[in-house]
């Protein structure tokens, strides 16, 4: 025998070989699945426990910036009286958070605007030229 498994003194008719496909696919692509969900279980426990520590650095970030901000407060009491200070800290805050709002406004509708050029528009073409009306290469 050889190392392919394949025996040429046992020989099976055409027939029985195509009987044995259906079977024989079938456990393949069973196989196949198992595999596959076996790999997509140990990647989403990684995902999982990653997305988890992401999770506890962002509660432990927030502190940190809450921390920073009444270090911010502190010192500028050192020179201005503390309800001066927490004011132009709050000041600060906010004006800070406007600006990044204008911002994300901003993306938000360049990213919501029409594109002449876009993907709709490139679909549109190429189904026109599917059905042969409209201007299309010929290649």
């Amino acid at each position: 025998m050889t190392s392919s498994g394949f025996n040429p003194k046992s020989r099976r008719p055409l027939l029985a070989l195509i009987g044995e496909l259906p079977g024989q696919i079938s456990a393949l692509v069973k196989a196949e699945l198992d595999a596959f969900k076996a790999e997509f279980a140990a990647k989403a426990k990684n995902v999982g426990i990653g997305a988890g520590m992401f999770i506890v650095a962002g509660v432990f970030a927030f502190f940190a910036t809450g921390v920073l901000v009444a270090l911010a407060v502190i010192a500028l009491a050192l020179v201005l009286p503390l309800w001066l200070a927490t004011l132009i800290v709050a000041v600060a805050l906010l004006l800070i958070a406007v600006i990044l709002v204008l911002i994300g406004v901003n993306r938000v509708k360049a990213a919501t605007k029409a594109d002449p050029e876009g993907v709709h528009a490139s679909i549109r073409h190429d189904v026109d030229a599917f059905k042969g009306v409209g201007e299309y290469d010929h290649k």
